[in-house]
């Protein structure tokens, strides 16, 4: 076969490639970028919360082992099953699932890096500083108490007057952050950073869930953020969302809740999913069984998801329809997900099946899982549902879906991939008893439970009395967690153990098909691989040797920097070569300053918040300064760099053909999404009224929309004028000056209508659709300056100006559709 360089490199060309790549030591460490250490960083963190829920789940049992126990007091308690639940849902699950793919992509998709190394260093940071945070409040009473979704009018100012719920909006910001962050990292990575070769038929089913689950943040993140913002709008300003005695509707909460709660247990899924798919076919030799179909069904899960939001609010009073539409779907995504399943089954059938420890994880999971699918469909029955609705039934659904989901396939993932931290397998021996703890403790803390809830004990409680006769099932499930926390402790220790062995060679011991397991520098592999197959390590019979002399793409380093090939999204042709940032301190210190400034706000620290925020601020400044760098290599055109023998790609690009335009697409599709929630709060809130605008408020007389609509139309003028003249600075001004010019219209057209957003909560929600555009206003504001400063841009380096024009269309956009949303309907 064919290799894009017909000869093999000599060994000192590599030198050049491993300064780029060098590891930070010391200090310096925290100023990592490379995907694959911050993988770690995340995947450590991750687990750590993990344990910590843990601890608080085991205390909780024992609060509940016996009636009337006094082990912790009821405010306690509720503090720690809200912490439990939160931190397991949002510090562990979905972070840990990012961390997992973080760390396992570059290798599997045979890429250097991916595309945003910086990017994944500040989402990492601002995780692991206001995860800190957030479970610091333990410590300090502080703890939000409200359970973790956080149902107004329980979470309101009149009913949590302390900081404790809004610890618990903080910590969840953080984590939008850092989520939304990762999904476009992973969005771009994935669609343009494979190696040459790779088509869509042969990316890794992995690489396919998360693909998926990534687009679905994107989707299901923005109602959370609308409103965890409109609690603290609330909270903070007194303004009435929630609040039925002024026109709020608590249940506009449980709808942007749940638009992301639901989906959020198929993007913990479906990863868990991909793995399996990874794995079995080298656990038992053979390909995966219907392969497309696998593929196509993670694809439908995902978008099924969507219309189930309401499952979770079948005892709200909704309407008939709504709830049968909805019903009916719960019970369709079950088709699928049980494609997946026979999928597994039949390749397991048609391999040859040895019972290590990553496959026993495997059989635990699909037993789990199932059995949680079943107890599934039984609650997506509104008859059963009603009966079952917030009894310990749910909480034993919950836990098997997530438990089997996502915990037993992340301990098989643990020991398949774990020669790839150091070379070493954990212990086959230890790890037998490790799966024989988890899966007995899983099923006798959690099967009990089902029969807990149909005697009619209730969540969320945190003692009862001997008469209730649940006594005995709640010792079983005690006993069951002690045993799940034993298994849980005897990994830890054993894969602590296998982490501090010296590093060697990891090999590939599983004789998998991945390009995960060729040989791994800290830069990847000393040459990207040229694919050919679905399964390149069994069908490629040379390519390890190939690609370890530097036959195939981008030997070595061209720049003397840190590079990687960018591909098409579908044929996976080369397209250019992207230069990627080196270490800094810059995400470090920009997620410290950010974390800083929201944790001393929320206690009350102004002077201090104020210069967290303008650290985050001025390391970002510096951070974007350095975006639109060139690099030359290549005598007489400094644009152009050979990757393989006769092979030139141009270095860089701009416009549609750059991932950084890409990425700024995926932000606009966030942004979008926050703003359809502000839109969909607005109609919810106004549907409820017998008449809109409510006695009070008025709509703002006839110039100002208008004159709002003009300039903001100039706007969007003047920035595309200044995309196609980016040698001008004044254009990117006179745009900036028109958005902002349509802000002010637009808010003195309001306040002179006699805008009060504390009176009632129609008047609330078109003033948060008004600050939502006034914060696009000044953010793009300033970035009309920045621009402006950064004087006349070369013709192949202006990524800023291009990614600032495409946000600026989707403000004027956001802007036009929210003066026709509060004018006409």
């Amino acid at each position: 076969m064919n290799t894009p360089n017909r000869l093999p490199r000599p060994p000192g060309e590599y030198e050049a490639l491993e300064r780029a790549w060098r590891k930070p030591t010391g200090w310096r460490a925290l100023t990592t970028v490379n995907n694959t250490r911050i993988g770690r960083l995340y995947l450590a963190t991750a687990f750590g919360f993990f344990l910590i829920a843990g601890v608080l789940a085991v205390a909780m049992r024992l609060q509940l082992a016996v009636p009337g126990n006094d082990l912790l007091q009821a405010g306690t308690y509720n503090q720690f099953f809200t912490m439990h639940g939160t931190v397991m849902m949002f510090l562990f699950a979905i972070p840990m699932v990012e961390a997992i793919a973080v760390y396992l992509l570059p290798g599997m998709l045979g890429a250097r890096d991916l595309p945003f190394p910086r990017l994944s260093a500040y989402a990492y940071w601002a995780y692991a500083f206001g995860g800190a945070g957030f479970i610091v409040t333990l410590f300090f009473g502080l703890s939000p108490d409200g359970g973790w979704f956080m149902y107004p009018p329980l979470t309101g100012k009149q009913y949590s007057p302390g900081l404790n719920a809004d610890f618990w909006l903080l910590g969840i910001g953080f984590i939008e952050i850092s989520a939304i962050a990762g999904a476009i990292e992973l969005i771009i990575g994935i669609a343009f950073t494979r190696s040459p070769g790779m088509t869509l038929a042969r990316i890794p089913v992995y690489a396919w869930s998360m693909l998926i689950v990534a687009l679905m943040i994107v989707f299901a993140f923005p109602p959370l953020i609308a409103g965890t913002a409109l609690l603290e709008l609330e909270r903070a300003y007194d303004w009435p969302f929630f609040i039925p005695a002024r026109g709020g509707d608590p249940l506009l909460w449980q709808h942007l809740f749940w638009f992301f709660g639901h989906p959020e247990v198929y993007i913990i899924f479906l990863p868990a999913a991909g793995m399996v798919s990874a794995m079995l076919p080298a656990l038992v030799q053979t390909t995966l069984v219907a392969r497309r179909a696998v593929i196509v069904s993670l694809a439908a899960v995902g978008a099924m998801s969507f219309a189930l939001w309401m499952h979770h609010m079948f005892t709200a009073g909704l309407g008939q329809l709504e709830t049968t539409l909805v019903s009916a779907v719960s019970m369709a995504i079950a088709i699928p997900t049980a494609v997946q399943v026979f999928a597994w089954i039949a390749t397991l059938w048609r391999g040859r099946v040895q019972l290590n420890v990553p496959t026993l994880f495997v059989f635990g999971f699909l037993l789990v899982f199932v059995l949680g699918g079943l107890t599934g469909v039984m609650v997506a029955s509104v008859p059963f549902d009603s009966q079952a609705h917030d009894t310990y039934f749910i909480v034993a659904h919950l836990h098997y879906v997530l438990v089997g989901g996502l915990v037993f396939p992340m301990f098989a993932a643990a020991y398949f991939w774990m020669p790839l931290f150091n070379g070493h397998r954990m212990s086959e021996a230890v790890g037998r008893w490790v799966f024989g703890l988890i899966f007995i403790g899983t099923n006798a803390a959690f099967f009990p439970m089902h029969a807990t809830g149909l005697l009619g004990m209730p969540r969320r409680v945190y003692t009862y009395g001997a008469e209730m006769g649940w006594s005995g099932l709640n010792m079983t499930s005690t006993v069951g967690a002690c045993l799940l926390a034993a298994g849980v402790a005897l990994f830890t220790i054993d894969m602590v153990r296998t982490l501090r062995r010296p590093q060697q060679d990891h090999g590939n011991p599983w004789r998998s098909s991945g390009l995960e397991w060729l040989p791994q520098e800290e830069y990847g592999t000393r040459s990207q691989p040229d694919v050919r197959s679905a399964e390149p390590l069994w069908r490629q019979a040379r390519i390890e040797q190939e690609v370890e002399t530097g036959m195939h793409w981008l030997p070595g380093t061209v720049t003397g920097r840190r590079e990687t090939l960018v591909t098409g999204w579908r044929t996976a042709r080369l397209a250019h070569l992207l230069v990627l940032p080196g270490d800094s301190w810059l995400p470090f210190l920009c997620a410290l300053g950010t974390a800083g400034f929201f944790l001393l706000l929320t206690v009350q620290q102004a002077v201090a918040a104020w210069l967290c925020g303008a650290l985050a601020v001025a390391t970002l400044v510096a951070w974007l300064w350095g975006l639109d760098r060139p690099f030359g290599t290549v005598p007489g055109n400094p644009r152009l760099a050979q990757v393989a023998q006769d092979v030139v790609l141009p270095i860089g690009a701009r416009g549609s053909a750059s991932h950084s335009w890409w990425a700024t697409l995926v932000l606009v599709v966030v942004d979008g999404a926050i703003f359809a929630s502000f839109a969909f709060t607005l109609l919810h809130i106004g549907m409820r009224l017998e008449v809109c605008p409510p006695p009070g408020a008025r709509l703002p007389a006839a110039p100002w929309p208008w004159l709002a609509g003009g300039l903001l139309a100039a706007s969007s003028l003047f920035a595309w004028w200044s995309g196609r003249h980016a040698e001008r600075g004044w254009p990117i001004l006179a745009a900036g000056a028109c958005l902002l010019g349509a802000f002010a219209a637009d808010l003195d057209g309001h306040l002179a209508a006699g805008l009060a957003p504390r009176r009632e909560a129609w008047s609330a929600a078109v003033a948060a659709l008004l600050g939502y555009q006034g914060l696009h206003a000044v953010t793009l504001g300033a970035a009309a300056f920045y621009v402006a400063a950064r004087g006349k841009l070369r013709a192949a380096s202006r990524a800023t100006l291009d990614n600032t024009v495409l946000l600026w269309h989707c403000a004027v956009a956001q802007g036009l559709a929210g003066l026709a949303l509060v004018r006409w309907l």
